[in-house]
């Protein structure tokens, strides 16, 4: 009787084991059809990034905005303030104008405070920028504005730039040439 439940016992392994690696051919067999499934829907998630709503009304991913590998700036605003006010058709007009080659994207800190929480903001406006690498602006001395630098206390890494009130057209392509937009 022991030596039939042993062979029953390696019968029944055997059998997983056959069944095991013929779904890893068969599987093997569709990978490349998975791969193509799967590069059909990253565009589509890359895409709703890039071209997404200038105004973001709920939480985002900044991790996802620095890795599209296009430079970005993030303006905290309001729609009732006067400088963000007079800054407001220069995001728009940057906005149309740069699809594809910045992502520019506004936040009402009065309408949506909660997902200002937890960034450097003391006034309004205040704008964020991260290069085309995704790191974080570092200024050089071509670029005549003046930029707060915040660093980590125990690191010393650098993790936002921002510029504080408001910028013209001009301001805002110079900074964005800096950090990498192709013309």
């Amino acid at each position: 009787m022991d030596k039939r439940k042993a062979l029953v016992r390696g019968a029944v392994i055997a059998a997983i084991v056959v069944i095991i690696v013929g779904m890893f051919f068969i599987k093997k067999g569709t990978a490349k059809e998975d791969a193509s499934v799967i590069e059909s829907v990253i565009p589509v998630a890359t895409d709703s990034l890039i071209y997404g709503p200038l105004e973001l009304t709920g939480p985002f991913d900044l991790v996802a905005y620095r890795s599209s590998g296009l430079p970005t700036i993030i303006d905290f605003g309001a729609d009732s303030c006067a400088p963000c006010k007079e800054m407001a058709p220069v995001l728009e007009e940057l906005y149309r104008e740069l699809q594809g080659k910045a992502i520019i994207r506004f936040i009402d800190v009065w309408k949506y405070g909660d997902i200002a929480q937890g960034y450097p903001l003391k006034v309004i406006p205040t704008q964020m920028f991260f290069d085309a690498t995704g790191k974080p602006f570092t200024p050089t001395e071509s670029v005549q504005l003046p930029f707060n630098q915040f660093m980590t206390r125990d690191t010393n890494e650098h993790v936002f730039t921002t510029h504080e009130g408001g910028l013209t057209k001009e301001e805002l392509l110079s900074v964005l040439y800096e950090m990498g937009m192709k013309k």
